[in-house]
């Protein structure tokens, strides 16, 4: 695995949740400025993006290439033990999508407290080796009614400040994708020893309900961590959305929390498919604005994140979306450093204190 669990370090009972309060406010702009330098990075990664869309091709031959390569379902049983044992396999949504052993998201504290349980729950940590100013993800499933506690542990433990959610509860099919874990706006909703608070909720024109959230042990003294949730309800499962806006609107938002030392969480249903494309594109551009223009080799990034949850970016309609919302950003970038007619289309201001 590329990523282990011993890389991302937990806060401790001591830590001050007030050092980690996320602000968050709709109503101011934000626009992601880039310098002379970024925008050379942007330029060039975007034409050699758009030669390779000439080349449709080639991008099947890629996504062609990952399939051949993926993790078997046989192979995941001596990787993925803790998943597998009898006291966790009922915390699956899936039973064919389980975290590996190397790189699971280890709970301290656990409702199950069943020493066989190993701090389980179905979620892994997905990064790529890059510069330290990149974010890192939380890949993980819609969570289950008897998880949510865990889920809301998670959050808690390892400092995370955003949740971004990529599914409906109930697709168009009536079928049951995630549990309500979120939905707190006429009050508490208690979880077992955490309390959630929804300070305030709003819907954007691209579909995106934003809430802000206080997250918190019942009987801490401590002020709330606050927590951005995010989700994309239109984003159709084992599909693509219609258009990139929302997804880069996303991007734009997430642009100015800090990378270190908090993962972001992400998940859809299984926490594979629309979560592994989100999490390529959000790398991607990062990286291109960093200079690095190995970030152009989707394949190399995706198999990276393979390694660390099967599965990650489902179908090659998802492949090719990522390559369409990567370009779309990247002209969208440009256009604002050259004083186009872009600027000010996002409004949203992330401050942390």
């Amino acid at each position: 695995m590329v990523t282990g669990a011993s890389d991302f370090t937990p806060s401790s009972s001591n830590s001050n949740p007030a050092q980690q309060r996320f602000d968050f406010s709709v109503n101011s702009t934000l626009r992601i400025l880039i310098t002379a330098n970024q925008y050379k990075y942007c330029s060039e990664a975007l034409r050699l993006l758009n030669e390779k869309l000439q080349m449709p091709h080639e991008i099947t031959k890629e996504f062609a290439r990952l399939q051949a390569n993926r993790i078997r379902q046989p192979e995941m049983a001596s990787s993925c033990t803790v998943a597998f044992h009898s006291v966790n396999k009922s915390k699956n949504r899936y039973t064919n999508v389980v975290p590996f052993d190397d790189n699971r998201v280890v709970l301290n504290s656990c409702k199950d407290y069943r020493l066989s349980a190993n701090g389980y729950i179905n979620a892994s940590f997905i990064s790529t080796p890059s510069p330290e100013n990149i974010s890192k993800f939380i890949s993980t499933q819609g969570p289950l009614p008897h998880t949510f506690e865990d889920f809301w542990e998670m959050v808690i433990q390892y400092r995370c400040p955003v949740i971004l959610m990529l599914t409906r509860l109930v697709d168009n099919f009536k079928t049951v994708k995630c549990g309500d874990y979120f939905q707190a706006e006429d009050g508490p909703r208690e979880f077992g020893k955490i309390s959630i608070v929804t300070k305030w909720l709003q819907t954007t024109e691209t579909s995106l309900v934003l809430r802000n959230m206080e997250v918190n042990y019942k009987e801490s003294d401590e002020p709330p961590p606050s927590v951005l949730h995010i989700q994309y309800p239109e984003w159709p499962d084992h599909g693509v959305p219609t258009d990139t806006f929302a997804v880069r609107e996303i991007f734009k938002r997430l642009y100015n929390v800090p990378v270190n030392p908090s993962p972001i969480v992400v998940h859809c249903s299984a926490g594979i498919g629309r979560t592994g494309a989100y999490c390529t594109i959000h790398n991607t551009i990062q990286r291109i604005l960093l200079g690095d223009m190995s970030a152009l080799d989707l394949v190399n990034t995706i198999s990276i994140f393979r390694s660390q949850r099967i599965g990650m970016v489902q179908t090659m309609e998802q492949y090719l979306f990522c390559y369409k919302a990567i370009v779309d950003e990247l002209n969208d970038l440009i256009s604002e450093f050259l004083g186009g007619s872009n600027a000010g289309r996002y409004a949203c201001s992330a401050r942390f204190h």
